[in-house]
């Protein structure tokens, strides 16, 4: 567990030394694309079982939920490594990925944060 600890901020460091700024805002409108496809069917997953089972917190669970981070850097970063994508298609890959981590998390913060009950 030590060893997990210690390597996993040098692996997100790895990948994200690889993304192309300029590749990322010359493809802006497929970021915007993939993240929809990307966050609509995490939506339509999660937000039915939320309701069910944390009715006051339906939206802010649903929000924080199944995130992908771990799995699409990794997958991006082993495609790289392949050959199998190139720089570009990493760098639009990973934004995507790292932005259905931040903004959901950010949204559920701001406007679906659950609030204690006052007794």
């Amino acid at each position: 567990m030590v060893a997990f600890a210690f390597l996993t901020p040098f692996f997100f460091l790895k990948g994200g030394m690889n993304i192309s700024v300029p590749a990322v805002v010359a493809n802006i409108g497929l970021v915007a694309l993939l993240l929809g496809v990307k966050l609509l069917p995490k939506i339509a997953g999660v937000y039915p079982l939320a309701r069910r089972y944390v009715p006051r917190d339906t939206w802010y669970t649903t929000l924080l939920m199944s995130t992908g981070l771990t799995f699409g850097t990794i997958s991006s970063l082993y495609g790289l490594n392949a050959g199998i994508i190139d720089r570009t298609q990493f760098s639009v890959l990973v934004t995507v990925v790292v932005l259905t981590a931040i903004l959901p998390t950010l949204v559920a913060q701001r406007w679906f944060s659950p609030c204690e009950e006052v007794d």
